[in-house]
């Protein structure tokens, strides 16, 4: 890969270079004396308007480098995750809903997502790793998998995991193959108690003196909106932001399955700002959560060997182009994350518009640890970026690929018309534009360099050859694997 000289010098305070890899996988520690933890909180359809609200967070972009244009390969439970363990598109990882036939955690075990995962290879170069909080849906933490306990994917020192947190209470966590059942009671608030286990986690990991990957990956603030007890009546009068797309004054432009949306009328606008409100509310929790990792890692003085990343599986609507409560589609409300990195050698205050995608995750963490990325990793390293380096040949086109699922009560993310269900597209997020195909042939263009908002759909308006060209593009990445997706994501 032409980048990876520039990830030859990974981390002054970390020590050692050494030669390069596809993806920057540099192996930056491995003459390092000490290899550098990681932690990552992962949240749960958090969207960028809620990190206002979050004074962690913001500190962390105070102290780190924030990833101004981090796009998910679709907004969607299941399918996101999916592409962060592995690195790899939804048409590679199989992945393509939350369910059977077409994903879900049925789909990646059966085709060997476990074990093209980060995790194993984390624990081959090293590292003690855990995860709290959610893994997959579809994931049961019962579940035996044929086994006398309950099962633990490889990969994995720690886990703490339950499938169906969601509304943050009555719960069953797998401990490490043993069924652990919470109930009601303010204790048994989700978010609270994988804060208080991460915490330990890190005291336990801080004596053993092995370098851990830590994942703590909340539910919140995921619906049915539940915040903790302590932060129910806060925010009493905020009210969901009216950007230019809430509540779209014309959507005559936009694709069939938008059109007929009627403008949101006062019962839908109060019940918007609640869920709002609510959401709001709950990342209180998760907030509290990041200012207590940060204080454990500082007490047990890991803070300066620690890389602590902030991020979210995907955004989420409320209002905009008149959708309620909802996400899966292209626009940037839905694909657009937060993403904020802290860590040793990275400069404070830092912004960067490159295009980044939640492919990089894995092959990051896998070059943070010096382990070899896969060849079979769509993504690459965000190493460069932590070290204030963009590789000269760096993406400038990002791919976003949804299937519809199927209709189920049993989807905690389904969706009727009144939140926004698209049918299947494929789509382009370039630096200046986006460009999506449906399934059905429909079209959307949007101009972001004069519409950041997305509200006038110029499809119609491009030219054959640019038609032809970004069909092309289009193609090219929802057919790549590996290394083509680097030379695919390029237009220049």
């Amino acid at each position: 890969m032409s980048a990876a000289a520039a990830v030859l010098c990974l981390i002054a305070a970390l020590g050692g270079c050494s030669g390069g890899k596809r993806s920057g996988g540099a192996s930056p520690t491995a003459n390092a004396e000490k290899k550098p933890n990681i932690v990552f909180v992962l949240t749960d359809d958090l969207s960028w308007n809620l990190v206002a609200h979050m004074p962690q967070v913001r500190q962390m972009q105070q102290g780190g480098l924030t990833f101004d244009n981090f796009f998910v390969a679709d907004s969607l439970c299941c399918t996101s995750r999916a592409t962060i363990f592995t690195g790899r598109y939804p048409h590679n990882t199989g992945v393509r809903t939350n369910f059977p036939p077409d994903g879900g955690y049925g789909v990646f075990k059966a085709r060997g997502g476990e074990q093209t995962a980060f995790a194993p290879e984390l624990q081959k170069a090293g590292y003690s790793t855990a995860l709290f909080g959610k893994y997959l849906n579809g994931y049961q933490p019962g579940d035996t998998q044929g086994g006398s306990k309950p099962y633990v994917p490889p990969g994995w020192n720690e886990w703490y995991v339950t499938g169906n947190g969601y509304p943050e209470y009555d719960y069953n966590l797998n401990e490490n193959g043993r069924l652990v059942r919470y109930g009601h009671a303010p204790q048994d608030y989700l978010t609270d108690v994988l804060s208080t286990k991460a915490t330990g986690f890190v005291q336990r990991a801080a004596a053993s003196r092995q370098p851990f990957y830590m994942q703590v990956a909340t539910f919140a603030p995921h619906g049915p909106f539940v915040p903790a007890p302590r932060h129910a009546a806060a925010f009493g009068t905020l009210r969901a932001p009216r950007t230019p797309s809430f509540n779209e004054t014309d959507v005559r432009d936009k694709p069939s399955w938008l059109r007929p949306h009627p403008r949101l009328r006062t019962p839908g606008l109060r019940a918007i700002d609640r869920g709002f409100r609510d959401r709001v509310r709950m990342v209180q929790a998760v907030d509290e959560m990041i200012a207590k990792l940060r204080q454990t890692l500082a007490a047990q003085n890991l803070d300066r060997d620690t890389y602590l990343v902030f991020g979210s599986d995907n955004g989420f609507h409320m209002g905009e182009h008149r959708l309620a409560g909802g996400k899966m589609t292209a626009f940037d409300t839905d694909i657009r994350v937060p993403v904020v990195v802290t860590g040793p050698g990275i400069r404070p205050g830092r912004r960067t518009s490159a295009l980044t995608q939640n492919t990089d995750l894995a092959p990051t963490f896998l070059d943070l640890a010096g382990a070899p990325v896969p060849p079979a990793a769509d993504g690459r390293s965000l190493v460069p970026f932590l070290r204030d380096t963009e590789p000269p040949d760096w993406r400038d086109v990002a791919l976003v690929e949804h299937v519809k699922p199927l209709p189920s009560p049993e989807d905690p993310d389904r969706q009727d018309s009144a939140p926004g269900a698209p049918p299947t597209y494929n789509a382009l997020r370039l630096r200046d534009g986006l460009y999506v195909e449906y399934q059905s042939g429909e079209r959307e263009y949007y101009d972001l360099v004069h519409d950041p908002d997305q509200l006038v759909n110029q499809a119609a308006r491009l030219t054959p050859d640019r038609q032809r060209q970004l069909s092309a593009l289009l193609y090219a990445l929802t057919h790549c694997a590996g290394a083509t997706c680097t030379s695919a994501s390029r237009t220049r």
